[in-house]
């Protein structure tokens, strides 16, 4: 489905990483609980680490399901406190409908650890090098490449 919808939320220092995932998650559940709120804040501390390096400023956190596809970023420094470019505004559809998927944007040097942590909590939730966007044939192969670590070190023989 080609729908994109987007969503910019304010970060650090307007709130903290920890308080922007659950604002997130809030969107994304349409502030319900369920199994899907239980997977996503299983996962808070690792997205708020992801969310404090400032992975989704420039990258899109990409969630994808069986409607449209909801991209959200996050504002830092002046643009959080000043907050006019935020959009927070509720989804006029279900973001997690059917078999949703969430990409995490993540800085490469992190790539390796954040993609085990979220492994042990969840196969829906993953993540991306941020330099890389998710197409659509990613997603039916984020379960399969989750379980590919690629070791930058030990390929180039550091």
């Amino acid at each position: 489905m080609s729908t994109v919808a987007s969503r910019t939320f304010k970060s650090t220092p307007e709130r903290d990483a920890s308080r922007t995932w659950t604002a997130i998650v809030d969107l994304l559940t349409q502030g319900k609980a369920g199994d899907a709120r239980t997977e996503l804040l299983a996962v808070a501390g690792v997205a708020a680490s992801v969310i404090a390096d400032q992975a989704p400023k420039d990258a899109a956190i990409t969630v994808t399901c069986d409607g449209p596809r909801t991209r959200i970023y996050c504002l830092y420094d002046d643009d959080a406190v000043e907050g006019s470019d935020a959009n927070e505004d509720a989804l006029g559809f279900d973001p997690l409908k059917g078999n949703w998927r969430v990409s995490l944007p993540c800085l490469v040097d992190d790539l390796a650890w954040v993609q085990g942590a979220l492994k042990k909590h969840s196969t829906r939730i993953t993540a991306r090098d941020l330099n890389e966007a998710v197409s659509n044939a990613d997603e039916a192969a984020t379960t399969k490449s989750q379980a590919l670590v690629f070791d930058p070190k030990g390929f180039l023989g550091s």
